[in-house]
């Protein structure tokens, strides 16, 4: 039995959830991976999954093992790393965990100049809404939260960004364009729903620069817990939205969208990539991490000289 190969069908079964996954993910036959799981198994004298005729689920031993696992296995993926540095070429699979938004306006826009530049890097992107997601299981972990955000990880700030406000060119042709805050109230806006939070008033000031902050109470026309719901009804003409302006940046440099109401501001959010608590990075994060920041930072100061000429 190739043990090595063992652990890495054991892990990729407990994230599949199934036998079946497993061996799609892995590009395998169902029966070799069965019979891997099962070599292992007796090997260690213990059963490490309960199977039954509908799911999967590791067993107390299983779980126990597969935290060992992990572990294991990122240290061979770190001295192979540690190997290969020594040559030109990067390579090996990037575990990649991002939230819906950012795969979406981040992540997918600069992923075929990042393949062109570094080839032999595959990138590996799973895409979910997770309370506490789970850093250790990943390379990278991007997280969008409040450019307050002070957590006990090892993360680097990749961007902040101005939430503005935001309307396509045919909503200010056919209803106008507001010159205070206070206009919102005539307007059809286009509202965020928190994550268990009621949908309370906007809270704006201006920018740059410390400013009395203002709060104006909307009637929203449409309400969502999904910014891409939010975004693609405002391209549409449906009303006035508040968005990032690092994911707004390329509509606005296309002329897709304009700049409701500038400077004025309705929050401040950051983008972190949180990483192992392990002491080697691998190459390929860093680079990656590294083309993020310089694709990030490339599309706001893009969106910014948009916004300074209208």
């Amino acid at each position: 039995m190739d043990r090595l190969l063992a652990m890495q069908v054991f892990e990729r079964v407990a994230d599949q959830g199934g036998f079946a996954a497993a061996a799609r993910a892995l590009d395998m036959s169902p029966p070799a991976v069965t019979r891997l799981v099962a070599e292992l198994e007796a090997y260690l004298g213990t059963r490490l999954f309960q199977r039954t005729t509908r799911r999967v689920s590791l067993t107390e031993a299983g779980d126990a093992y597969l935290a060992r696992v992990r572990q294991i296995l990122q240290d061979v993926e770190e001295a192979d790393s540690i190997a290969s540095a020594h040559t030109s070429e990067l390579a090996g699979r990037l575990r990649v965990h991002t939230q819906p938004v950012l795969a979406s306006y981040v992540i997918a826009p600069m992923l075929s100049k990042f393949r062109q530049r570094y080839p032999g890097i595959v990138v590996d992107v799973e895409v979910e809404t997770h309370r506490a997601p789970p850093i250790e299981d990943y390379d990278i972990t991007l997280l969008g939260t409040d450019a307050n955000f002070n957590a006990d990880i090892i993360a680097r700030k990749i961007v902040e960004s101005d939430v503005v406000l935001v309307a396509s060119p045919a909503y200010v042709k056919r209803k106008g364009m507001p010159k205070a805050p206070d206009d919102l109230k005539q307007h059809e806006c286009l509202r965020l729903q928190p994550p268990d939070m009621p949908v309370r008033a906007w809270r704006m000031w201006r920018q740059p620069g410390p400013g009395e902050a203002v709060e104006i109470d909307v009637d929203a026309v449409l309400i969502a817990n999904h910014t891409d719901t939010l975004l693609r009804a405002a391209l549409d003409g449906a009303g006035v939205t508040s968005i990032a302006l690092d994911i707004a940046a390329p509509y606005l440099t296309r002329g897709e969208l304009v700049r409701v109401l500038q400077p004025w501001v309705t929050g401040r959010l950051a983008m972190y990539a949180a990483l192992p608590s392990r002491k080697f990075i691998p190459q390929r994060s860093r680079v990656f991490l590294d083309y993020l920041v310089e694709h990030t930072r490339q599309q706001n100061d893009e969106a910014l000289k948009v916004c300074s000429v209208c």
